[in-house]
This record gives C-alpha cells, structure tokens and sequence, in this order.
C-alpha cells in the first residue's frame, strides 16, 4: 500500500533527526527512515559515549569545502546557542572539555533522547530498519521504493552521511542518489583519520607507539594549507592524536607534515646554552624536555650517541638535532582509509544546493544536509553543529 507523506527524510542520524523534527513541527507530515535497527549510532559512540556536540566557537572558519562560503548562511541561522537552548529546555547537563568542546554529562543517550521526543512533538512517523532500494519522480511527487512498501512524498531530503565509519553502517547512497539526478560531486575521501606510513621508513619509530605530546602540525602552503597546535600520538602504524586528525583533513597525498616537537623551545639554542652549563650526557638532557621514551629513540633514529657528553658536542651537531626535533618533516603513505575516519571529506558539490534551503537547484523538492554535503568540520564538535545546523535550514524550508 501506497503511504503519502509531505516529507520523507532518509537518515536517522543527526542532521535527519533534527530535520525532520523542525519539518514535523511546522505541521508537515514527515516520515524518518533508516536502515539501521537503532538510530543514530554515530551519536551514540562520538565522544567515548558522551557526545561532542558542538563547539562554542563554531563558525565557517572551521570548515573545510571547495565552496567555502556556502556554510555560512545555515551556520548563522543555527548557532551552538540555538542547541543549547534546546538541551536547556531538556535539562541536559553538559560541560566544555577543552576549546570549546560540549560533552554530555552522563551519555550521548541524553541527546538521542532529546532529538526522539523533538520528532515524536512533530508527529514524526519513524521507519526504522527499512531499507530504500531507489527513488524516482511520480508526477510531481517523488517515490520512495523501500522494502516497506512505497512511499510518495512532495519533498525529500538526503541525510545519511558520507563514507566513514562502514561498520555503523555508512554507505555510498547519498553519493548513488546525487549522481542519479544530475549533481556533480567532490571525490569522497577519508578526513579526521590517522595517517600511515611506509611500513620499513617508519619501522624506527615503531617503539615509540603510544607516546604523546603537545605538537605544532602543518602541512601545504598558505592559500591551501593549515596548521594546528593539539596532541600528537605515536602509532604502530603512524601517526594518530587530535594533532594529526586535524591535520589530516587538509593534507593532500604526497604532501609533507611538518612537526614541531617541541612548540615552545627554541632546542638547538638550548642544547648550545646546555653546554656550558649543565655536565650531563646528551641522552638525559633532551629527557628533561621530552618523554624519555621519545628522547631515547629520538637520538637513535637521527644517530646520536645517547650517552655522548653534551659539552663534547659540536654546535652544529646540537644544531641538526634541534632541527630534527623543530622541523621533523615527514610524508605519510596514506591514511587508516574511512574505517577509522570520523568524517567524510568532499560529497555533494555545495554549487549544486542553495545555500538557504539545502535544496538542489537541478532536482527541485530534492535536499541534501550534514556529511552527506561538501563541508567538512574540525575535530571537536563541529560536524555535529553542521548536522544541526543544515538539518535546520532544510526541516525550515521543505
């Protein structure tokens, strides 16, 4: 039997659910579906459990897109305030851990919950389970074909995100979709992912898996580069931590990072001063400014004698290792690939959508919101903000 909707919203993960919540409660009728058996299992884990929900600072220079002024129209109806005023009227607890990152007090639940009783006060018909096999025109209306029957709807909107993270479930399908009605895409690729390296350049390093530390990362020139200062983690593989996540979105293959070690010391000069003053061997001294462990294989991996007295040193020796620990460039080989992504870089061409409604200018009646979409956010509660924010500017104008 035929069901007849004013909207049908496919993806019940954050942009879904806030969409079809906000359309729900303008008076539409609306139908949420998704393949999955429980919802929105990305919130669900984001976090350690506890949900990084947006950031106090979000705002379009935290967005990567080839169009990067396309996110500011949604980003500016929809602000971190706006969210919180919604867990406000939920009583929510929250917190900020750092740099304006909100967690969830008790658990990313908390926020499930909350998206849930939005939709139910929009009498929101959840479909849950329910796989869409295609969707084509009727007339005016589109046709859903799921293995729940079809469904025709005046309005449809494309919400079940990009590439990352397959084992929740993350498929090609708003990719699939794009692509049946004319839009251009930009090449998915993996982002906030860990980066590899080639297994016998990096075989020195390995003994260091585990290691962390406060960092300056860069990579690329200045128009298509960016640089970071967060934590950086040694890996069996390579190169993980908030540091290299962050860098990951911007690095282009064959590209190098460039890591500072140590941000706030100047080491050639303080080894050279070190001379005079301090009677200790090489190996104890760089102790003193790094984790042992990384201080010991550090030396290794550059040819230092750890126990060579460092009054015996030549300046220009001290000089190479301050470089070596300054300016460590590196080239990854690759990345851990959209398993270990935590977000989907690239997807829809935003010149294919208006930048108010989210609706695609070829395939009127036709949206496509949060990761799904060409805009890609920084680690730390960003691309929850997009999913709020753009699922916010379609549910308003469907």
């Amino acid at each position: 039997m035929t069901k007849h909707y004013d909207v049908a919203v496919i993806g019940a993960g954050a942009a879904g659910l806030m969409c079809a919540a906000v359309a729900g409660q303008r008076g539409l009728s609306v139908v949420l579906i998704d393949h999955a058996e429980k919802l929105a299992e990305k919130i669900r884990i984001s976090g350690g459990g506890r949900c990084n929900f947006t950031n106090l600072t979000a705002g379009p220079q935290n967005f990567l897109s080839q169009n990067p002024h396309f996110c500011k129209s949604a980003l500016s109806r929809y602000t971190p305030q706006d969210f919180l005023d919604l867990l406000k009227r939920y009583r929510i607890p929250y917190h900020e851990k750092h740099k304006g990152q909100l967690f969830c007090d008790r658990s990313a639940e908390d926020i499930i919950d909350m998206l849930c009783a939005e939709c139910d006060a929009g009498n929101v018909t959840l479909r849950m389970a329910c796989k869409v096999a295609g969707i084509g025109k009727q007339g005016e209306l589109f046709r859903v074909d799921t293995d729940g029957g079809e469904i025709l709807a005046g309005k449809v909107v494309i919400a079940t995100g990009g590439l990352s993270i397959p084992k929740i479930g993350a498929t090609d399908f708003a990719f699939r979709i794009a692509k049946q009605f004319g839009l251009k895409l930009i090449d998915p690729r993996p982002a906030l992912v860990p980066l590899t390296f080639d297994q016998a350049l990096w075989q020195p390093f390995v003994p260091m898996a585990g290691i962390s530390l406060p960092v300056e990362i860069a990579t690329g020139d200045k128009k298509a580069g960016a640089h970071f200062r967060e934590d950086l983690l040694f890996t069996h593989r390579g190169l993980s931590g908030p540091a290299v996540l962050q860098i990951s979105s911007y690095w282009e293959p064959g590209a190098a990072l460039t890591v500072n070690l140590l941000p706030d010391t100047d080491v050639a000069q303080t080894l050279i001063d070190g001379k005079a003053s301090i009677k200790k061997n090489l190996g104890n001294f760089l102790a003193q400014l790094l984790p042992t462990r990384l201080a010991e294989g550090w030396l290794q991996v550059n040819d230092f004698k750890p126990d060579a007295r460092l009054a015996d040193m030549q300046d220009k020796q001290l000089r190479r290792l301050g470089e070596s620990l300054n300016r460590w460039q590196i080239v990854p080989n690759g990345s851990e690939g959209f398993r270990k992504a935590e977000v989907t870089r690239g997807g829809v061409d935003t010149r294919e959508l208006s930048q108010q409604t989210m609706m695609a200018t070829k395939a009127p009646g036709l949206h496509f919101i949060g990761e799904a979409v060409d805009v890609t956010g920084w680690l730390g509660g960003y691309n929850f903000q997009w999913a709020w924010a753009s699922g916010f500017a379609a549910g308003s104008s469907v």
